[in-house]
């Protein structure tokens, strides 16, 4: 092939690339000036970057402990550098963007590898940046294990090219995302030693993932958020095979019946067919090994007792699509599958974006609360110190830079809500977990305590302040 048309290919790839960052970006930013990110996750992940940049132990006032308790992921440590140079959530925002769309260049590059032509390399780019999940992920607030992606595709390059350095670094990165990815590394080295014969990769991976998990979960986790949020947060969605890890592996190997119903069912059946249909066309039986990778994700989701584990929406699919991916290059390089031709490759992906893509929220429920948006941005100026904030879930997350901030739960109202120096209310549209009875029983009492004043009332937005006297009161 001319070096010109590689060159080009390269550019193109490159232009598309960042393009596509822009694009992410500015979605996922649209959407959080709209109101419609929140307190869970966008909120606690901003809140434990911030206090992690100003020296502070990030401690989250929304789960009640520090950070690693939650998923051990370490990496948010080398993200508050970016919060040392300006505290934005943006930063996250950015982050996740240029992860995703990052995905673009590896992907084309190790279907490069694999012997795809310039063309075909570009069709399966596509194929990555149309697969919905991209898309729908970048829209869910934020999510450490977004840089996850790109690193499970760099340590399967790295690994291919004999790269050493590079894949022990994207082990290292995909381990510090969350703690569950070891389990990714792990059938990921399982791969790599057994089938891809890259035996010293495949051991590193396997001993990397095993060991990780082994840490993440008996020593950091219950240390940083104690036994029982450890137990709350991570296995209570597979309580109905046990309440430790020790009685779900029990359950997992003696008690199959629990397990056969959830594999076969009309929810799992529903979950494979999302998966599969944006890459159907390029999904062949006799090259389906690189999926041994997504083979404790896909278990995970299947077997979870929460829905949302199971579509392409939310975060938990992310670690399929590389491997997913890297099914679908082997299949066209032994020019199997169903579509050969890029154009149409490249349709097809078009109309599975099109078809489960949730572009259409930006002019349906993104819009819903609009009609406060001027107000709420006018009392969000108003917050003017670092004190304590209690507001809405949605609104959260444009305040979540400080010590203390919690959101609005009609079924936990705070004990003692003197702690909190603002308290910013929309009961107009009261937000997630609240309801329009518990926002204006609040804003009447408030109204009608000493303790507190109205500094802001437009549009059923009402902030109200601490008074300086009980507040000097409480101080002292």
């Amino acid at each position: 092939m001319p070096h010109d048309y590689c060159t080009d290919a390269i550019n193109r790839v490159s232009f598309i690339t960042c393009a596509s960052t822009l694009v992410l970006f500015g979605c996922s930013s649209l959407r959080h000036e709209l109101f419609h990110s929140a307190a869970w996750d966008l909120g606690i992940f901003d809140q434990a970057v911030y206090l992690i940049s100003q020296g502070q132990s990030p401690i989250s006032s929304f789960l009640g402990f520090h950070i690693l308790g939650d998923h051990a992921a370490t990496i948010l440590y080398p993200l508050a550098l970016l919060y040392k140079i300006y505290p934005s959530v943006y930063w996250l925002l950015l982050v996740q963007a240029i992860a995703l769309a990052s995905g673009a260049l590896l992907t084309n590059s190790i279907a490069r590898q694999a012997g795809l032509t310039a063309r075909q390399a570009l069709a399966v780019t596509t194929v990555y940046l149309l697969y919905p999940l991209v898309f729908n992920i970048n829209l869910y607030d934020f999510h450490p294990e977004v840089i996850a992606l790109p690193a499970l595709l760099g340590a399967i390059l790295a690994a291919r090219l004999a790269k050493f350095g590079w894949f022990c670094f994207s082990i290292f990165l995909v381990l510090g995302c969350k703690a569950v990815l070891s389990l990714t590394v792990a059938a990921m080295g399982v791969w790599l030693l057994v089938f891809e014969k890259r035996r010293l990769y495949g051991a590193i991976a396997i001993l990397s993932g095993i060991i990780w998990f082994a840490i993440a979960t008996k020593v950091i986790i219950p240390f940083f958020g104690g036994e029982a949020a450890s137990i709350t947060r991570h296995i209570s969605r597979y309580s109905y095979l046990g309440n430790s890890f020790v009685e779900i592996a029990q359950n997992l190997l003696f008690n199959p019946k629990l397990v056969l119903g959830k594999v076969f069912s009309l929810d799992t059946l529903e979950y494979l067919a999302l998966l599969f249909a944006p890459v159907i066309w390029g999904i062949s039986p006799r090259h389906l090994l690189p999926l041994i990778g997504a083979f404790p994700t896909l278990m995970l989701n299947i077997l979870a007792s929460a829905s949302q584990q199971r579509n392409l929406v939310h975060q938990y699919s992310l670690p399929i699509l590389p491997f997913l991916l890297v099914a679908v290059i082997q299949t066209l390089a032994s020019k199997k599958g169903w579509i050969q031709k890029p154009k149409i490759i490249i349709l097809w992906s078009l109309v599975a974006f099109l078809a489960l893509g949730k572009y259409g929220y930006f002019w349906s429920i993104y819009l819903d609360s609009f009609d406060t948006w001027q107000a709420t941005r006018q009392a969000i100026a108003q917050v003017q110190t670092q004190g304590g904030v209690y507001t809405t879930a949605e609104i959260a997350s444009h305040l979540s830079d400080r010590l203390l901030i919690e959101f609005t739960d009609a079924n936990s109202p705070p004990a003692d809500i003197t702690k909190f120096e603002y308290i910013l209310l929309n009961a107009r549209h009261p937000g997630w977990l609240s309801n329009r009875d518990f926002a204006i029983k609040l804003v009447n009492q408030l109204k009608n305590t000493r303790q507190f004043q109205l500094n802001y009332q437009q549009d059923d937005v009402y902030l109200f302040v601490k008074n300086s006297s009980a507040r000097d009161k409480r101080v002292n």
